[in-house]
């Protein structure tokens, strides 16, 4: 699946004065897919450490932040040296180790030569939530979304569609009228998740995608349970519910009484930036 953002990934690596990298985005849009795609195809080495699934890397990063000691348990943890220029040292889900986030400062100023980009799903929710903050200044940012028309366009095999859409070359998209339409339509149903994409271009049901599409809807869900608070949670759910009604509308003010009869803004303002900080 060709995404638009590994340009900027191709640009970052190019950069003399490259900054560790973060990238961010709801679940499911592809950040791990990507960023070991572009490990696989412009590295002779990835480093991938998953900070969910791997519980040793919360004691790497505690104590002293010196990012010689940190790289050591790291090449020890993914189980190989990661050397400047020819390895790609990925941290995902890094905010499960808040201390990670804070050594990324220390890794710019000490050891600019090495690749490192780190991922994470809620990182907006987890740094409210535990006072972390990024270190600014210090890394750049790459916000990753799900496809965009055109991306999906060569996601299902149509390439040349995908370039008339992006040069705006409208003489012959009025002569594959119909056929964008019919692929818009598509893409208005399945979307821009890259599995609910990879199924459609491999003629997957559409009850099918559908289910997975739920599965994801269903996942969120989960999340505001497992990181918000009963109260929060509850109304980070009505907003949640109450997004597609409201989307439907002409006016696309959000509207509180929507809601529930008598919403105050005071109730819901921290629910609508949970779900901000989500990037969902």
């Amino acid at each position: 699946m060709n995404r638009r953002a590994m340009e900027f990934l191709m640009a970052w690596k190019a950069d003399p004065r490259r900054k560790p990298l973060v990238v961010r985005g709801a679940r499911q849009v592809g950040k791990t897919w990507l960023l070991e795609q572009f490990g696989e195809t412009e590295y002779e080495k990835v480093a991938y450490l998953n900070c969910q699934r791997n519980p040793d890397l919360a004691a790497i990063f505690s104590g002293e932040l010196d990012p010689r000691r940190i790289l050591r348990g790291l090449e020890i943890a993914a189980r190989t040296s990661i050397t400047p220029g020819d390895t790609l040292l990925i941290i995902d889900e890094i905010q499960d180790v808040p201390a990670a986030i804070t050594s990324l400062k220390y890794f710019q100023e000490e050891l600019p030569d090495i690749h490192l980009v780190a991922a994470g799903s809620l990182l907006g929710v987890a740094i409210r939530s535990t006072g972390t903050s990024f270190p600014v200044g210090k890394v750049s940012f790459l916000d990753l979304h799900p496809l965009d028309f055109d991306e999906f366009l060569r996601g299902v095999g149509h390439e040349d569609l995908a370039d008339l859409v992006l040069q705006q070359d409208w003489l012959h998209i009025s002569s594959f009228r119909e056929r964008l339409l019919e692929l818009l339509r598509s893409y208005l149903f399945v979307g821009g998740m890259p599995e609910a994409v990879a199924m459609f271009a491999d003629g997957t049901s559409m009850g099918r995608i559908r289910d997975i599409q739920l599965d994801i809807l269903r996942g969120y869900e989960n999340d505001f349970a497992k990181y918000a608070g009963a109260t929060e949670s509850r109304r980070i759910s009505l907003v949640w519910a109450s997004l597609p009604s409201q989307l439907a509308r002409e006016n696309k003010r959000f509207i509180l009484g929507h809601i529930r009869a008598g919403a105050r803004a005071r109730e819901f303002e921290s629910a609508v930036q949970w779900l901000r900080d989500a990037g969902i």
